[in-house]
């Protein structure tokens, strides 16, 4: 997180957090790691254990490191580790997640049952799509619908096209799940429904409400919106749906996929 940003370099906790949940009608929340440390995951794990409404937690390992194998299994014993999301939105080299020196993670996540959360952008795509083919086993949610530049719509930068096809085919060729997060973000300071509308439907389309989950990436939709905010957005972008798919966004399809409840 930046040192300086006046949302950003702050403790959050879960008393932040509850009355945020109570304004949503949540009743439980899974925390997914920020920094690429396993102290932060070892932090993490002691906020679920302390707190009832923290159901799952999203952890980070080295993956460069063979020998974190161990470490990855002492965390897959904790009732409330869900399975891990490396940074590779932060890595410089794109092909990074093909390197041989990593494949024992990828291999150990299945291996132990985990989840993989992919974080990166629609540069990633086509090379996340190789990772989840190789590993069919793998359980998988690609977050923040892999972060398109709806801020750049309608401009020279637009990549709109090669996104929606890169998502269509992780939808179409894997068992992928996605997560509908994160898009206040990618847009504009000053975004509308309208803005995000093509984005969320193509999201529809393509993975359905069974596999699509709402994430509220709170704190840090607070850059554009409260957590109340992304809320609405997200159910004015679903109310054409059912009830029944609607209760599956927001919440059916991450207890499963997180297997909240049961381990």
């Amino acid at each position: 997180m930046p040192a300086d940003d006046p949302v950003l370099s702050r403790s959050y906790r879960p008393a932040d957090l509850a009355p945020q949940l109570d304004g949503a009608g949540f009743e439980a929340t899974v925390l997914v790691q920020a920094a690429p440390t396993p102290d932060e995951t070892e932090y993490l794990l002691g906020i679920a254990d302390a707190c009832p409404t923290v159901a799952k937690v999203v952890g980070w390992i080295d993956f460069e490191r063979p020998d974190q194998r161990a470490r990855l299994e002492r965390f897959a014993a904790h009732p409330k580790f869900a399975g891990i999301r490396p940074m590779i939105q932060d890595i410089a080299d794109v092909d990074w997640m093909l390197r041989a020196d990593v494949q024992w993670a990828f291999a150990a996540a299945g291996d132990l049952d985990l989840t993989f959360d992919a974080l990166g952008f629609s540069r990633h795509l086509d090379n996340f799509l190789t990772v989840f083919r190789r590993n069919p086993g793998l359980r998988v949610v690609v977050d923040h619908a892999m972060k398109p530049r709806i801020r750049d719509r309608g401009t020279a930068a637009d990549d709109f096209s090669a996104w929606a096809a890169g998502m269509a085919a992780i939808a179409r060729e894997t068992q992928a799940f996605c997560k509908l997060s994160g898009l206040v973000t990618e847009a504009e300071p000053g975004w509308t429904i309208e803005a995000l509308k093509p984005t969320v439907d193509h999201l529809l389309d393509t993975f359905g409400p069974r596999r699509l989950m709402f994430g509220s990436d709170w704190p840090v939709c607070r850059l554009r919106t409260e957590y109340a905010g992304w809320v609405s957005a997200a159910e004015a972008l679903t109310a054409d749906l059912g009830a029944t798919d609607r209760a599956e966004i927001f919440g059916g399809t991450a207890a499963r996929f997180y297997r909240i409840g049961r381990r």
